[in-house]
Parts: C-alpha cells; sequence; structure tokens
C-alpha cells in the first residue's frame, strides 16, 4: 500500500508518496525510479517520502514551496521527528541511496555522502500538513511492474532516437555525396568551357 499526496503549491501540481510501513519502504528502495527524489528526518525513523521528477527536471529544479511540503510530511509522519524542532530533513535522488546486507528492513545508506541534501525545519506547521492529509489516497501498487514498464518505455523511447539519428546520418551523408558531384560536375563543366576555344593552332598564325 503507498498513500499518495497531491502539492498544488507549484505549477504544474506535483505527488508525493510514501509506503505505509517499512516493508513498503523496502519496495520503494529496490524498485524506485532514477526521477524519484527520496526525503527521510535525519538520524531518526521517519516514513520514506517520495517526490517523482518530470521528465528533464534534476533536483535543482524543485521549488521551494515543494520542498517544505515533502519537509512538513516526512516530519509529520516520524514518531520522533514530529515532536522535535530544529529537525533537519535529508533528501538525495534514489539512485544515491545504498543497500547492503546486514541493514534493517527500510534501512538506507549513500553512495556519496556530497549528493545528500539537508533543509531544516523549525516546527510542524499544521496548515500543509492538514492541506496534504486532505489530499490523502491509498493504492495497491505492483512496484516491480511499473518499473519494468518504465524501463520498456524508456528502451523504446532510446531505440526510436537512435533511429532518428541513423536517419539524420544518412541524409547527411546523401547531401553531402550530392554537394561533391554538383561540385565535380561543375568543375568538369568550367574545363570544358575553357578547351572550347582552344583548337591547337597559335591564332596569330594565318598561313
Amino acid at each position: 500500500m503507498v498513500f499518495y499526496f497531491e502539492s498544488d503549491v507549484a505549477l504544474p501540481p506535483v505527488t508525493l508518496f510514501m509506503g505505509v510501513d517499512k516493508h513498503e519502504n523496502e519496495d520503494l528502495i529496490k524498485w524506485g525510479w532514477p526521477e524519484d527524489v527520496w526525503f527521510h528526518v535525519d538520524k531518526v525513523s521517519s516514513a520514506h517520502v517520495y517526490l517523482r521528477l518530470r521528465p528533464g527536471q534534476t533536483i535543482d529544479d524543485i521549488p521551494s514551496a515543494v520542498l517544505d511540503d515533502a519537509a512538513q510530511l516526512v516530519k509529520a509522519n516520524s514518531i520522533m521527528g514530529n515532536k522535535m524542532n530544529d529537525v533537519d530533513i535529508v533528501y538525495t535522488m534514489w539512485a544515491n541511496l545504498k543497500k547492503t546486507q546486514g541493514m534493517d528492513v527500510g534501512q538506507v545508506a549513500f553512495y556519496k555522502e556530497k549528493e545528500v541534501r539537508k533543509i531544516k525545519v523549525a516546527k510542524r506547521i499544521n496548515d500543509i500538513v492538514n492541506r496534504l492529509n486532505k489530499t490523502k489516497k491509498e493504492k495497491n501498487i505492483d512496484f516491480r511492474a511499473e518499473r519494468e514498464q518504465r524501463d520498456r518505455l524508456e528502451r523504446e523511447d532510446k531505440k526510436q532516437l537512435m533511429k532518428q539519428e541513423q536517419e539524420r546520418k544518412k541524409d547527411m551523408e546523401k547531401k553531402k555525396k550530392e554537394e561533391a558531384e554538383l561540385r565535380s560536375y561543375n568543375s568538369l563543366m568550367s574545363s570544358e568551357n575553357m578547351s572550347k576555344y582552344d583548337d591547337g593552332n597559335d591564332s596569330d598564325d594565318f598561313m
């Protein structure tokens, strides 16, 4: 089961989502998308909240208001974090999450610490949390099937782009060949024109 929330503080609105428990979080870790941004309360237990970026969007493109919504949501869904003020929320791209043998269910580390960002939340803002909770929906998701479909569509797009690139190269080669043939033809015509007026005799010899 996954909980979905809609944040309309930016246009177009974005969807935030999280697993209902640590086992769902484990599936989200395993079958996340490269476009997913992961949020968590730093150093204490909390929900794993995700934001899925749009194609071409990067972590730097997330509006500050959306970051605030994600931070408030993850804080509100942390038993310890919800009671604390001045908590740090860490976030990073899904691909930076590291899972190794021996880790507890739902526990993660990072491949690159320098790619982990932090925002500080001074206190819970009920207006934000209540607004997001009003949009809350529950869905049963086949994480693996969703990821495999995403990858299949990506492969098809890449094949199409490769095909278009090959066709573009063929067109360019054809155009270059035609231009080379045209230059050769023009050169030949110019040579013929030059020799047209040369009959091999000295024009000053009238005998």
